[in-house]
């Protein structure tokens, strides 16, 4: 098989052919850090952490990248109304994304440069593009990208540049052209002069889009494989990174890939809505593992819908997940696919997986096979199946779920989410008390007690299996 992705820029679905042999590298635009991170932003980070995993498991050695934005207009005036220094509010907020993202299982990426570290590059970027005719300095120490000059600007998002034109604001000064954007922004007094650096052009800060194409220039080289990201980066953001690279000679990304917005309760999110989530609000609800589920469950391109019932649904089937490796663990003992650290990597995996994946990251297809493996592997259960038979299952099941960040029995969730813990440690005590009740109950031949006990469990939504090892239960999720 090989690894279909879409693209983006061109609209169509192709093998991915990496521009070094076994190897992928990966630009992800990162936060900025104005604020606590959202739900759309997991919903983001969580997919491109499944193309990481996939690339990797598929072996190869991956090169990811995802920026950090430390200085931004928002970061500067939420950081002076709070009376906090710029920097100082920044890396706060820099600090709970990684900390989130630790949380939820997404994978560090292998760079995680700062805008701020990185002035010197895009100063050379700067100076490239003005000799080449690209962009101009206004002579008060702003520099802007010159987009008549390139006559593919639009390209990405299909738009034509004379279709740009807004008369609606005013034109700053210093701009030729009111489609010009910035690169790098004159210093104002009354911004903080840590807020600022002196350039050949004048003491300023970096604009938004300038950060990236110097980063992933730095770390990936001029041409390198994708470049990722939410959709509502495509413009202006993403079309001014392609523009800028291309018209200072690089081939920069060869394949583009967004994922698709977060809705909630139907409607975008957004704090005018009255529905906006933080991640902390998210992950304080519902078993994080749950969260992650949640976020994956649709294709990466599609709209993913937040809401009680999705979430109920993800709590349900990531309890399912857990409690058939964990039954599974329990019965195979000491053998090395129940152990926290098993080595997975060596377990092959299902054809249909493999095709799932391979098609574009298509989760959806792939969690039906994962499904499918979790039946077999609870049947094998009850009706005591060979060992090997049951540790195979429980690796694939475990390999498969690992892809997607999920291995139930992972140190990352084997001692499960502490709320999540807590209940179903409760619900269980409740649960084998009846069914040791109901065990006594048989013992004594009294079948219209331990009948009544078991369908009282079922009315409840609890399934019962009996098997060689005694009675065990799961919730039933058939209703």
């Amino acid at each position: 098989m090989t690894l279909h992705l879409h693209d983006t820029a061109t609209r169509t679905t192709a093998p991915l052919t990496p521009v070094r042999e076994g190897a992928v590298s990966l630009y992800v635009c990162g936060p900025t850090t104005q604020g606590a991170p959202h739900l759309g932003h997991l919903r983001t980070f969580v997919a491109f952490d499944v193309l990481v995993r996939w690339l990797e498991r598929s072996g190869f050695e991956v090169t990811h990248v995802r920026n950090v934005t430390d200085i931004e207009d928002k970061i500067l005036a939420k950081s002076a109304d709070a009376g906090t220094e710029w920097w100082a509010w920044s890396l706060r907020f820099e600090r709970e994304f990684q900390d989130t993202l630790d949380a939820i299982g997404n994978r560090r990426p292998t760079y995680e440069p700062r805008a701020t570290g990185h002035v010197p590059e895009m100063v050379e970027l700067m100076q490239l593009l003005i000799e080449r005719g690209h962009a101009y300095a206004d002579g008060e120490g702003s520099v802007y990208f010159d987009v008549a000059s390139h006559p593919t600007y639009g390209a990405l998002t299909r738009q034509s540049p004379e279709d740009m034109q807004d008369a609606g604001e005013e034109m700053e000064p210093g701009k030729r052209d009111r489609r010009d954007f910035a690169l790098w922004k004159a210093a104002k007094t009354t911004e903080p002069d840590t807020a600022s650096w002196d350039t050949p052009f004048g003491r300023g800060r970096p604009g938004w889009h300038l950060e990236c194409s110097a980063m992933s220039r730095k770390y990936l080289g001029e041409t390198f494989d994708i470049h990722a990201g939410g959709l509502d980066l495509r413009f202006p953001h993403h079309e001014n990174e392609q523009a800028q690279s291309h018209a200072a000679g690089f081939g920069f990304a060869q394949r583009w890939m967004h994922s698709g917005v977060l809705t909630v309760d139907g409607l975008k999110m957004g704090k005018s809505l009255d529905n906006f989530v933080t991640a902390a609000q998210a992950l304080a609800e519902h078993p994080t593992p749950a969260v992650r589920l949640a976020l994956i469950s649709g294709h990466y391109r599609a709209t993913v819908e937040y809401n009680a019932r999705a979430m109920a649904e993800a709590e349900t089937v990531w309890e399912r997940f857990s409690a058939t490796a964990r039954r599974a663990a329990e019965q195979l003992g000491e053998h090395p696919l129940a152990a926290p650290g098993a080595e997975l990597a060596a377990v092959e995996l299902p054809a249909e997986f493999i095709t799932a994946m391979e098609d574009d990251l298509a989760v959806p297809e792939a969690l039906a096979v994962i499904h499918r493996e979790q039946s077999a592997l609870n049947s094998l259960l009850a009706t005591g199946g060979a060992q090997a038979e049951r540790a195979a299952r429980l690796g694939r099941l475990r390999a498969m779920l690992d892809v997607l960040g999920l291995d139930p029995l992972s140190t990352q969730w084997g001692s499960g989410d502490a709320s999540l813990g807590a209940e179903h440690a409760a619900l269980d005590s409740l649960i084998t008390t009846q069914l040791a009740a109901r065990e006594a109950a048989r013992a004594e031949k009294d079948w219209t007690r331990a009948d009544a006990l078991r369908d009282a469990l079922i009315a409840a939504g609890i399934r019962i299996e009996d098997g060689p090892d005694g009675a065990r239960w799961s919730l039933d999720t058939t209703n």
